[in-house]
């Protein structure tokens, strides 16, 4: 008889998946027992200071996601890496942007999908230029300012990092006076006056192309539609999105007292064969 195979040996627990663990030039979110949240990136020799007290960076670098933090004060702190929507609430702006509530319809009336060709006008602080290149998408931005520009630029490389800018092209351009891209699948509008774009629009995008527009007035996002149907465009609909968050403590279940209501009209249509 053969002796019995020797037991198995005992391996070390594999490693966490590469990028689990809070590098240098990470972004992070702290989020007390309060809910206030604080985004910063991460730098060596750095601290994060607050009413709540001091965290050097140093405590947070190479640790994970969820991990809870204790300041100087004895208040603690859990580390989470942002989402999008933290990302846009908080980072850097010099225009108004297009709030969370607002993007995820965007990407979904507008039908963005990876490696869709998509013209953007009206860059701001970026935060449609992340939700979109983040979606997959392939964007070439117009922008009248040129810090605006920059600062879009600089707000999509921090949060999706460089090998998105790659899949990011902006210019300083008016894009009343013209786009020159032409096949493109998508057209996305946060502009004061988005009719004067619907002709370019209509020449530029592929048939069955979609043209989306953002507008605080419904008298802007009401002038719109009548260029679109004028421009060869068709299956236009104007929606507007509310959000109401709701307490949830136990028993006490009921509506939160404060809500984000009106922020802006979306208009989209498709542009028909002739």
């Amino acid at each position: 008889m053969s002796d019995p195979p020797p037991p198995a040996a005992v391996s070390d627990p594999p490693p966490p998946p590469a990028g689990c663990s809070f590098a240098v030039g990470d972004p992070v979110l702290l989020v007390d027992r309060k809910g206030r949240r604080y985004l910063f990136d991460l730098a060596e020799g750095a601290s994060f200071h607050s009413h709540s007290g001091v965290i050097d960076h140093g405590a947070i670098i190479g640790t994970g996601e969820g991990e809870r933090l204790r300041s100087s004060r004895g208040v603690y702190f859990t580390a989470v890496r942002p989402t999008l929507s933290d990302f846009v609430l908080k980072m850097p702006r010099g225009a108004q942007v297009v709030y969370p509530k607002d993007l995820g319809p965007i990407l979904m009336l507008a039908d963005i999908f990876p490696g869709a060709r998509v013209f953007e006008s009206g860059l701001g602080s970026g935060a449609l230029s992340a939700a979109l290149l983040r979606a997959g998408a392939e964007v070439v931005g117009y922008e009248l300012r040129e810090d605006f520009c920059e600062r879009a630029r600089a707000n999509v490389e921090r949060f999706l990092g460089p090998e998105a800018m790659g899949r990011y092209r902006t210019q300083i351009r008016d894009a009343y006076a013209g786009i020159d891209e032409t096949a493109l699948d998508r057209a996305v509008l946060d502009l004061p006056e988005p009719w004067q774009v619907a002709g370019h629009a209509a020449r530029a995008l592929r048939p069955g192309g979609i043209l989306l527009a953002y507008t605080p007035s419904i008298v802007q996002a009401a002038r719109m539609r009548d260029a679109l149907d004028g421009a060869g465009f068709g299956m236009g609909e104007t929606v507007e999105v509310l959000h109401r968050s709701w307490h949830i403590d136990g028993a006490a279940v009921r509506p939160a007292h404060r809500m984000v209501a009106h922020t802006g009209f979306l208009t989209h249509a498709r542009l028909l064969a002739p």
